[in-house]
């Protein structure tokens, strides 16, 4: 056997096949095609990591999972009618397909449609935006503004296509009408949460005296809808604008128990749009039967008070005396004291020619009253006399008098005199006036 063996010549191994040869670019190619024909199409789930919008608008994003992570792109077109926002640490079914990138050996998935994975990861992240904003005090009481009873314009921030708006404008017309200033704005979406933010800030940017009129409440409504719908009212940009209003704003979104974060932080919640419009304007038929039913209690109250003050004036008539009665007793004195006063005056004239006709009987003492009295005179014309100017000039003084008539007592006043007159008791004289410093020089006189 072992001969027979040895006799045969060896067989040669069969030769293997010969392997392809591609190139970098071509087995790039090939993964591609093969990659994007084989998940053309497909959902995964998984939480958003590092998510960044592009100056473009595209979103550039990752998906992971406790094991793996995923690249990931939304484009523009399609991230602005997404019905969420995509943000880190929201858990997301992402549906698209996976291609790949040669320049860096790399996949991806292009996101074609996003939602949530369930609520329950919305209402996770919904709770810890609450917490945050709670301590922040956004939420606080403190910073609430008082609605206005009466405002004279509402703004409402909502859609213009949508049953919202009309409702509002119903429901104020029939209970109070007034002016409707409207900001339309998407109200779910791409974008939705920049521009509700923009249109509160607008309202407050109005002049209070401009054209148009600046609001006096401010409204944000939607009708109702999914979390995903509502997910606008809970944006960051959102909540500060509110936050920051001056003007009042009251939160209408969604039905009666939807709570979104605006509601937290607005001035006022109400549970639906047309009881946003109930809480801004009261009814007007209320106030005109309220104004009615205070005027015609006003008016009983008056006649009340009138009616009371009148019988205390009657009563406290009662205790004056009769005015006439009065007035005619002081007459009958006033009559009483004008006869007595004429009475009186006729009695002093009687008394006064009754001593007239004695004193005339005794002319003696008369006569006695005249020269003590002319005696008296007499006294009085001598000291008169003693102290005239006539008698001192006689005595030997002179009387210097200046050019404007007035008496001169000094030297000095007599320097300052061009002329002076010079008056004695038989005449006076006028003389130039020669008086200098030391000596007093003239006509009349030589030092």
């Amino acid at each position: 056997m072992e001969d027979l063996l040895s006799g045969l010549a060896p067989v040669p191994a069969a030769a293997a096949p010969e392997t392809k040869e591609y190139t970098v670019s071509e087995i790039s190619a090939e993964i591609k095609h093969c990659v994007e024909n084989r998940f053309n199409h497909v959902r995964i789930k998984g939480e958003i990591f590092g998510c960044k919008r592009a100056d473009s608008g595209h979103y550039y994003l990752s998906l992971k999972d406790e094991n793996a992570i995923i690249a990931a792109v939304c484009w523009r077109g399609v991230a602005s009618a997404l019905k969420i926002k995509p943000e880190d640490g929201l858990e997301v079914v992402a549906t698209g397909k996976i291609t790949t990138f040669a320049g860096k050996s790399s996949y991806q998935l292009v996101i074609e449609q996003m939602e949530v994975s369930g609520t329950g990861a919305l209402l996770k992240l919904l709770e810890e935006r609450k917490k945050q904003f709670a301590a922040e005090g956004l939420f606080d009481a403190a910073h609430k503004k008082k609605i206005p009873f009466l405002p004279q314009t509402i703004g409402v921030v909502t859609s213009a296509s949508g049953a919202v708006i009309r409702d509002i404008i119903h429901r104020v017309r029939d209970r109070f009408p007034s002016h409707i200033l409207l900001w339309p704005t998407p109200v779910q979406g791409e974008g939705a949460a920049e521009k509700i933010a923009a249109a509160v800030k607008g309202f407050n940017a109005l002049p209070a005296a401009g054209n148009i009129s600046r609001p006096d409440v401010i409204i944000v409504a939607r009708g109702g809808g999914s979390l995903e719908d509502l997910w606008p009212f809970n944006e960051e940009i959102v909540i500060r604008a509110v936050y920051d209003s001056q003007i009042p704003v009251i939160s209408a979104v969604g039905h009666e128990t939807d709570t979104m974060l605006i509601d937290y932080v607005s001035d006022l919640r109400a549970p639906t749009p047309t009881g946003a419009a109930e809480f801004a304007v009261p009814v007007k038929a209320e106030i005109e039967a309220g104004l009615s039913t205070s005027r015609g209690r006003l008016i009983n109250a008056l006649h009340r008070f009138i009616i009371n003050y009148q019988t205390r004036i009657e009563g406290l008539g009662r205790g004056i005396p009769n005015l006439s009665q009065i007035l005619a007793e002081y007459q009958q004195r006033l009559d009483d004291r004008s006869e007595r006063l004429k009475l009186s005056f006729s009695n002093l004239l009687c008394q006064k020619q009754s001593l007239l006709e004695k004193n005339t009987l005794r002319p003696y003492c008369i006569l006695n009253i005249f020269e003590r009295n002319q005696e008296n005179l007499k006294n009085l014309a001598l000291r008169l006399e003693s102290v005239s100017v006539d008698s001192v000039l006689r005595r030997g003084f002179a009387w210097v008098r200046n050019n404007r008539q007035q008496t001169i007592y000094s030297v000095s006043e007599a320097r300052k005199s061009p002329t002076l007159e010079i008056r004695f008791a038989d005449g006076s004289l006028t003389t130039k006036n020669m008086v200098k410093k030391n000596d007093l020089q003239g006509d009349l006189f030589d030092n």
